[in-house]
């Protein structure tokens, strides 16, 4: 199918973007356009502007501070897979980055895009939640706001965002040099949605006890959870194994859809042993 007829729009900067927004009535953002095209061919959107950011040079920039990682709303999936900066300091993103749909969409996907779509079964949303990520969004007459990312995820594909407000940035707050971290999912072919999955970052005291632990799980309800539960148990701990499997099921009581592709009991009883298997990657390599 091809999508409904719109009128197309291509500012070359971030103050003429905002203008369009502010102006045009239903208008849409176009950044690597991997779901957004689909969505249009589909007829399940109806836009009648689609306003496109890919000429807007200043969000396409990654820089590494002391305290976080700053990634432009569209640095694309691949470029964040394959810089060394991202690999150093934050290294689960480069085992995250590979399970998202196949190189070539992860060539023209956006870091942005992925989390204003919000998609239940996506990665960096998970990712973003896991590390405590705050976005940046600006809107006409340089109105800007840094929203947490738990605040930024309103529900099902809904981030907490207005109409005239473009996402330009994210903020990922840095973890020590030397933490663990995993990243595991359960799909029925490489490159398909998500069935589940589930993330752990974590660092040890010298005493060789968990001192601070990120625990998330994906893929199995409407939105990427944190769990809190899970990580109050294993913080202090030595990491053993009873105590790693009793944080492992808090995933008993997490929401669950049911579809064809699962039942909800199905898609916990895998974010069980998904949580269990991240922890236990993550606390090998915290341990080299």
């Amino acid at each position: 199918m091809k999508p409904p007829p719109f009128e197309y729009h291509a500012p070359a900067s971030l103050d003429e973007a905002c203008a369009l927004l502010a102006t045009l009535e239903n208008a849409k953002l176009l950044a690597g356009g991997q779901s957004l095209m689909a969505m249009l061919n589909l007829r399940f959107l109806y836009p009648d502007h689609l306003i496109d950011i890919n000429r807007i040079p200043s969000l396409c920039e990654i820089t590494v501070h002391p305290d976080r990682l700053a990634i432009g709303a569209m640095v694309r999936q691949r470029a964040l897979e394959v810089d060394p900066n991202v690999a150093r300091t934050a290294p689960i993103f480069g085992e995250t980055l590979p399970l998202i749909g196949h190189r070539q969409t992860r060539n023209r996907g956006t870091i942005g895009g992925s989390l204003c779509q919000l998609d239940p079964a996506g990665e960096l949303p998970l990712l973003a939640l896991l590390h405590d990520a705050t976005v940046r969004t600006v809107a006409a007459g340089e109105r800007r706001r840094t929203i947490p990312i738990a605040q930024f995820i309103g529900g099902f594909m809904s981030p907490t965002i207005e109409p005239d407000e473009l996402v330009v940035g994210v903020d990922f707050p840095r973890w020590p040099d030397g933490h663990g971290y995993a990243f595991r999912e359960h799909a029925r072919r490489h490159g398909d949605f998500a069935l589940a999955s589930a993330a752990c970052l974590l660092s040890l005291g010298d005493d060789g006890r968990i001192m601070k632990v990120a625990i998330g799980v994906g893929g199995i309800g409407s939105v990427p959870v944190r769990l809190s539960g899970a990580e109050a148990i294993l913080a202090g701990s030595p990491g053993d194994p009873v105590t790693v499997e009793q944080a492992s099921r808090q995933c008993a009581d997490l929401e669950a859809l049911s579809d064809v592709h699962g039942h909800a009991a199905y898609r916990r009883s895998v974010a069980t042993a998904l949580v269990r298997r991240a922890i236990a990657a993550a606390l090998d390599r915290a341990a080299r």
